[in-house]
């Protein structure tokens, strides 16, 4: 796969354990933040968590896989709204396994249309689930939404579970 073949989507992708998430939602939303928290909580889980990139993430397809592939000119910053840019352990890419569409505001819809996938043109689509942005148990919601993405550490540790 040639570079050309890359595209670059507004979005934060993350890699807990060996899951790749992509948080997309428009500028604002609230994508850091929820990234932040979900790969807090991993770490305090001693479980493998790290930034694949924030704010620009390059979509690349091989074989069957979606992948999430850093720009090296943002290897490891993450830009904290209102608070400046910091750094974070980071890989430069990573399958990509599940969408999250960060919420930012209140939500009026109590259940969103099952099934969501978000559409990557020619490279596929994601499976996707809907998180607000300031949950305060992010990993906790996700592993029981999406248990078919948890059966490894660090969701095996979330003890209100049942897996």
């Amino acid at each position: 796969m040639t570079a050309g073949d890359a595209f670059n989507l507004h979005a934060t992708a993350i890699v807990i354990g060996t899951r790749g998430l992509l948080l997309t939602g428009p500028s604002g939303s609230g994508k850091t933040s929820l990234a932040l928290s979900l790969l807090q909580h991993a770490a305090s889980l001693n479980a493998y968590a790290a930034l694949i990139s924030d704010d620009q993430v390059l979509i690349e397809r091989h074989a069957d896989e979606i992948h999430a592939v850093r720009p090296p000119s943002i290897a490891g910053l993450i830009e904290v709204r209102g608070t400046g840019i910091g750094r974070l352990r980071s890989i430069d890419r990573a399958p990509l396994h599940l969408a999250i569409r960060v919420l930012a505001d209140r939500v009026e819809e109590r259940l969103p249309p099952g099934d969501e996938v978000v559409d990557l043109g020619v490279r596929g689509s994601l499976p996707m689930m809907r998180l607000r942005h300031d949950h305060p148990a992010p990993l906790i919601v996700l592993a029981a939404v999406r248990p078919e993405f948890c059966h490894e550490s660090p969701f095996r540790e979330l003890s209100l579970l049942d897996f």
